[in-house]
């Protein structure tokens, strides 16, 4: 089993940045890869960014491709998602994912409680 815990989510202002922490432990030796999801009210999940367990290769969702970064630190087996120039339609709530696939919901064995983040216009 793998446990994720989310931290840093919260309330910005349009144009304002946050950076959301992931933290894995448990048999971490299973995951592939790490992601980010997020759930609007009244939406599906859906992928917003994922890296490689390595840290080499990072994918991104189209609508957040520049604005947003993801990153991990391997000593802490934890995972960055840094959001700049954020914007009221980035308010959802975000899951961290980990698991064997990059973009699909499917592919993602284990999720965290999520966080929720805000952004008022």
């Amino acid at each position: 089993q793998v446990q994720l815990v989310e931290f840093g989510g919260g309330l910005v202002q349009s144009g304002g940045s946050l950076r959301l922490s992931c933290a894995a432990s448990g048999r971490t030796s299973s995951i592939y890869y790490m992601g980010w999801f997020r759930q609007a009210p009244g939406k599906e999940r859906e992928f917003v960014a994922a890296i490689t367990w390595s840290g080499v290769n990072t994918y991104y969702a189209d609508s957040v491709k520049g604005r947003f970064t993801i990153s991990r630190d391997n000593a802490k087996n934890t995972v960055y998602l840094q959001m700049n120039s954020l914007k009221p339609e980035d308010t959802a709530v975000y899951y961290c994912a980990a698991g064997r696939g990059s973009r699909l919901y499917a592919d993602y064995d284990y999720w965290g409680q999520g966080t929720q983040v805000t952004v008022s216009s």
